[in-house]
């Protein structure tokens, strides 16, 4: 059999394995290793033990511990409710402002956690008993988190960008400040949809809550000064270049261990749930990298990408129609695999292909994360769905899919205005890297 054949049945071999929920990391992990056996006996032990240590004593990928440590220490302190009653007294007048306040709630704690599972999770068991206690439609109030929970693999500290950064080889810091204007635009646009649902549909909002005091809005926002004076710091400093990407997690995570201590939020019970939790994410995150970059190992040894990109020239294909390709191909395979799994699969397999034709990775980065988004509310996986039904779960699955619609309306809007307007993307990296 030829290379393309055995990088067939691999792929075969790795949806299998996914399907039957074997893990990831673990999944390409095995695919990777039996196929590299098949072309390349002897080089099985060299590639296995060299791509592992290569990966786990990479320095960039310090960045994923700590800002998971961030997001965790933020949810034991307390920072994520003050930030959802800050969010919430600015816009309690307004129709549906709770809806509106835990979007922005959403947006902020991505700025920590850069998970859109925490950020769900996080938001669902604060925000969703408000909104269920003022008698909000369940498909609105559920619709809500799951949505606004994607916002935490866009806006940086994003774990989706970091991991395509170190797949693609293509700087983290640019990255991150190519997440900031569309991660903003999204959750404009979120709101905007709240807003749109509401006077489309009253009831499911039915209540508007009354207007608070200017006194307690700035005590409301004080309250937050914590959580809103790290993201500022952490993003702002890599804007300015006062440090790195990667420096920037350190000093986030030294911030937000301060602010825990100050918040006397740390005891033995808090410590260890931070401290296994971050492990256990941390672990799953570097088996799917594990995996990762044995596949692409034994994609390259294929020669599978070679013959894309040969079949690609010889179709005359423009950049801008395979990126709609690719798109679409993530969208679809969104309905049914879990997004870190398309993205570690796909692309080291497009990548050249995009590259050849003269594709901005940096810009080609936040729309396969936005179509990552995309699949976290997606039926019959989405997985961001089944976290809030860990929340509520008296909420049928299609009540939930049914409110999560418009929002992925939303998403799929701010794709096409990236699209048409890269420096959307662009903007903040050109102007920081130049």
């Amino acid at each position: 059999m030829d290379g393309s054949g055995i990088a067939l049945l691999g792929f075969l071999a790795l949806l299998v394995l996914l399907v039957i929920r074997v893990p990831v990391g673990l999944a390409m992990l095995i695919v990777g290793v039996a196929g590299i056996a098949a072309i390349r006996p002897g080089a099985v032990v060299a590639v296995l033990a060299g791509e592992v240590f290569a990966v786990a004593s990479r320095y960039s990928l310090t960045i994923l511990p700590l800002f998971m440590l961030m997001g965790n220490l933020a949810v034991i302190s307390g920072m994520s409710q003050d930030l959802y009653r800050a969010a919430h007294s600015w816009v309690g007048r307004v129709r549906g402002s709770l809806a509106s306040a835990s979007i922005i709630a959403c947006a902020g704690f991505s700025a920590l956690s850069g998970s859109s599972l925490a950020a769900a999770l996080t938001m669902g068991r604060v925000s969703l008993p408000e909104m269920r206690r003022y008698k909000y439609a369940d498909s609105l109030a559920t619709g809500v988190i799951a949505a606004g929970g994607t916002l935490g693999i866009l806006i940086p500290p994003s774990a989706g960008l970091v991991i395509y950064g170190i797949i693609t080889e293509e700087s983290i810091g640019r990255l991150f400040m190519a997440g900031v204007i569309p991660g903003i635009l999204l959750t404009a646009l979120f709101v905007l949809t709240v807003w749109i649902v509401v006077r489309r549909e009253p009831a499911t909002a039915p209540h508007a809550t009354e207007s608070v005091p200017w006194r307690d809005r700035l005590g409301a926002t004080a309250s937050a000064v914590w959580i809103l004076g790290i993201v500022v710091v952490t993003i702002g400093g890599i804007y300015a270049g006062v440090f790195s990407a990667i420096e920037a997690a350190g000093v986030g995570a030294l911030l937000t261990l301060v602010a825990a201590c100050v918040r006397r939020a740390l005891n033995w019970k808090t410590v260890n749930e931070v401290i296994s939790t971050t492990l256990k994410a941390s672990g799953t995150a570097f088996l799917v990298l594990f995996g990762a970059f044995v596949f692409k190992v034994f994609l390259g040894l294929t020669g599978i990408a070679f013959l894309a990109s040969e079949w690609v020239g010889q179709q005359g294909f423009s950049g801008a129609q395979v990126v709609a390709l690719v798109l679409v191909m993530f969208v679809v395979l969104g309905t049914f695999l879990d997004g870190f799994a398309m993205l570690v699969l796909a692309v080291p397999l497009v990548q050249p292909i995009l590259e050849s034709l003269g594709v901005d990775m940096i810009w080609f980065g936040v729309m396969i994360v936005i179509t990552l988004e995309m699949g976290l509310i997606s039926p019959p996986v989405g997985l961001n769905i089944f976290v809030v039904k860990g929340v509520a779960p008296d909420v049928p699955l299609h009540t939930m899919f049914r409110g999560v619609a418009p929002f992925w309306l939303a998403l799929f809007a701010t794709l096409i205005l990236i699209a048409l307007f890269p420096r959307l993307a662009t903007l903040l990296p050109n102007a920081m890297y130049g």
